[in-house]
């Protein structure tokens, strides 16, 4: 499930948006890239900016090779143009952005998936990648998570009734078994958190679920307690049918695997620091010149 393209608007993709400069160095415009991460407003874009050229620099690497301020000339009114703030930025200030941005954004969360295994991918094996991908679902259904009892809760189901919601969402997907019902069919400790035992398939597959519920929710501005778990069982029962369609492995047949935080662990020993080689580093300078 690793990604290989960061998918953007229509056909248009993060690597369709790039451009070589002057120093024939690879960069993207900030405008540009807003929109691709989700962004409507560009005060909250350059807020995710200003925290990513702070990454940067407490990261040991210089924030002018990877983030240039320029001036954009668009077009206004009855022909008129006038100038607006924009960056230019390197490969690895638009992953710095994607780490400094709002992971409740759908594009944000997958930009960070995108980025977190690009980074790493000459530098780690097959299996460190794998392990940083199901972590950073991992980190996005959490959010999701979040997200979705928001939105239960402003189409107006009571705390009292939370569990029985989320539950539904399970039932929907796993044929009828709630929470428990799959814990004791995995052998997953009941103290444990269900989602702390999934592998990247069955996180997609729920965070999908919850998305789509929360969605539903707001686009159809249910207020109904009853009405909003009904639809959480819904829409688990219609992306069970989506895996069934496509001959995929229904959730409930998926073992448990190994626990997040021994994921977490592992990852946390093996994980390279933020140090660029030299001429990653130069960013929008381009390569050093040898013979200088």
């Amino acid at each position: 499930m690793i990604q290989n393209t960061l998918k953007g608007i229509g056909s248009t993709s993060f690597e369709d948006l790039k451009t070589l400069n002057e120093h024939s160095a690879e960069y993207w415009t900030a405008r540009e890239l807003q929109p691709l991460l989700g962004y409507s407003q560009w005060r909250s874009f350059e807020n995710a900016i200003k925290k990513a050229i702070i990454s940067c620099q407490e990261s040991g690497n210089a924030p002018e090779y990877h983030f240039a301020e320029v001036r954009k000339v668009i077009k206004a009114g009855k022909g008129a143009t006038h100038e607006v703030q924009d960056y230019h930025l390197s490969r690895f200030a638009c992953y710095l952005i994607a780490q400094n941005g709002d992971p409740r954004k759908t594009e944000i969360a997958a930009a960070q998936q995108y980025f977190a295994i690009q980074a790493r991918k000459q530098e780690l094996s097959e299996l460190l990648a794998y392990d940083i991908e199901r972590l950073e679902l991992r980190k996005q259904t959490s959010e999701e998570f979040k997200a979705l009892s928001s939105a239960a809760k402003n189409a107006g189901v009571q705390n009292a009734m939370f569990g029985v919601f989320h539950d539904a969402g399970y039932k929907g997907l796993y044929g009828g078994l709630g929470g428990d019902a799959i814990k004791n069919r995995k052998g997953i400790p009941e103290k444990e958190q269900l989602m702390d035992r999934m592998d990247t398939m069955e996180l997609a597959a729920n965070q999908f679920r919850m998305t789509q519920t929360r969605d539903k929710l707001q686009r159809q501005r249910i207020k109904s307690q009853f009405s909003a778990i009904k639809t959480h069982e819904e829409v688990g029962k219609e992306v069970r049918a989506a895996i069934e369609r496509i001959g995929g492995v229904l959730p409930e047949n998926i073992p448990a695997a190994e626990h997040i935080k021994q994921v977490a662990r592992r990852v946390k020993s093996a994980k390279p620091k933020l140090e660029l080689d030299i001429n990653s580093a130069q960013g929008l300078v381009g390569k050093k010149d040898s013979s200088i």
